[in-house]
């Protein structure tokens, strides 16, 4: 299994966008994403870093519930 990198905000964006999340606001340094699913809305932030400390990155992906595998796909 690959080890999660570290990666410029705007890619980390880019990819959550492909997965299905939608950009809902921007404050100071801070971007929230949302995915609305049947059951529940997931909710994400991703801080405009560069770059996001790969510790960050895997909590933000464990929020999204999205796999490393998936979201390396995305990118």
């Amino acid at each position: 299994m690959p080890k999660v990198p570290s990666e410029n905000y705007e890619r980390i964006v880019a990819a959550l966008q492909r997965l299905g999340f939608v950009v809902v606001r921007q404050r100071g340094s801070h971007i929230r994403l949302e995915k609305r699913l049947p059951a529940k809305t997931l909710k994400v932030t991703v801080p405009a870093h560069r770059p996001v400390k790969r510790s960050t990155l895997s909590h933000i992906l464990k929020q999204a519930e999205v796999t490393l595998d998936d979201f390396l796909a995305a990118r």
